[in-house]
């Protein structure tokens, strides 16, 4: 038999995968980073709600665009993990599992979470 011909370690910058592994490790990031900024959501969702000046400070707040940068980039986590965990529920109920169907539904989570990213940016912008 003749010896294998495979890679000594594993250098994840560039190992190319395909877009089901993009999907599925996009999918623990958008997730962990919604985990992360639960507190600052909470805060700005309690200063807006305690009165009129804590309403206008969140507002003056969300005005700086490096903020608006920021929650536009949540706004991408929130739609990317939603829809990567439809796709996931999907197949845990056998839908979509053959590779072509696979693949196509990982190419329509990022074309939608993307598409709806720029929209919502858009409108947010």
């Amino acid at each position: 038999m003749a010896p294998k011909n495979r890679p000594k370690y594993l250098d994840l910058l560039h190992i190319k995968l395909p877009v089901p592994g993009l999907v599925s490790i996009l999918h623990r990031v958008s997730g962990a980073l919604l985990f992360l900024f639960i507190p600052v959501f909470l805060f700005f969702l309690q200063t807006s709600l305690v009165s009129a000046e804590g309403f206008e400070a969140v507002r003056r707040t969300l005005d700086f665009w490096p903020v608006k940068l920021g929650v536009i980039g949540l706004v991408w986590a929130f739609l990317h993990h939603f829809f990567a965990g439809l796709r996931y529920l999907a197949i845990d109920l056998h839908y979509g599992v053959e590779l072509a169907a696979a693949r196509a539904s990982a190419k329509a989570v990022l074309a939608a979470s993307l598409a709806l990213t720029l929209i919502l940016g858009a409108i947010l912008w």
